[in-house]
């Protein structure tokens, strides 16, 4: 992996020979972290001074034009699965007067384009409807794609008929479900998971996508308990419908607090 590094403040320092040292430093530490330390981008600069700059020309400026010159020449963009089916999972519900109902969200996969037809997907009974806006950081646009932060506007639904936790997606590409086999790791009590042992019935709260989902644990045959540190494979059954897919990811939590982390093996309803 790529690392830069800004070394901030440099004017608070009179010994340049002091800057020297904590690069060094910082090198260091990349190196023990398995970055490439010895090659690794440091830029040195003061951003208050940049910000106090009145043109770019000035030099208090160079560093933060340094900054992002190496940002582009070090850090690959990252790889958008615009191929895919069309999923966003839904953060946020806001009703925009005189033009409807606005649902917000990281796009997941796949591309959607004004007036494409879209399913609003788990909890609740499935939905379709129709895109008329696409919006990030309040600039129309006329798609979303993979990777984007976007507000999608829908056609026809009230604010209360969707809810966090819900997907948007490609009509058919993906559906609801309630039953599945996981293979789970659960958190030792030093990496912040239970002190005890969980036992079959188990109900935690199961955080998939962007919601928390109540759920039962069903321990394979012969397995009595599962102990914090142990891999092992069991059935949910989770209080509400969900979408999802084999490979799909989740967290089990108490309390606000993850226990747990699985992948969904097999959907069985």
């Amino acid at each position: 992996p790529e690392i830069v590094v800004f070394l901030n403040k440099v004017d608070m320092v009179d010994d340049p020979e002091l800057v020297d040292l904590v690069e060094a430093e910082v090198r260091e530490l990349l190196t023990k972290y398995e970055f490439d330390g010895d090659n690794a981008k440091v830029i040195r600069g003061s951003a208050l001074k940049a910000l106090e700059s009145k043109t770019v020309e000035e030099e208090s400026v160079k560093p933060i034009l340094d900054l992002i010159e190496a940002l582009d020449e070090k850090i690959p963009d990252p790889v958008r699965e615009v191929d895919k089916d069309f999923l966003m999972p839904i953060e946020d519900i806001f009703s925009i007067e005189g033009r409807g109902t606005v649902v917000t969200g990281r796009i997941e996969r796949g591309t959607v384009n004004i007036n494409d037809e879209v399913a609003i997907v788990g909890l609740k009974d499935t939905k379709k409807t129709i895109v008329t806006g696409i919006e990030m950081f309040n600039k129309s646009l006329d798609k979303g794609q993979a990777g984007d932060n976007a507000g999608v506007l829908v056609r026809g639904i009230k604010k209360e008929e969707v809810e966090r936790g819900q997907v948007l997606a490609k009509p058919g590409s993906i559906t609801p479900h309630t039953e599945f086999e996981s293979e789970v790791y659960a958190l030792t009590k030093e990496e912040g998971g239970r002190h005890t042992p969980f036992f079959k019935g188990y109900k935690p709260q199961f955080y998939v996508r962007t919601t928390d989902v109540t759920g039962e644990v069903t321990l394979p045959e012969g397995t009595e308990m599962v102990m914090p540190g142990d891999t092992v494979s069991f059935v949910v059954k989770l209080g509400a419908p969900v979408a999802m897919e084999e490979g799909m990811k989740f967290a089990i939590r108490e309390g606000g607090k993850t226990v747990g982390a699985g992948v969904v093996t097999k959907i069985l309803k």
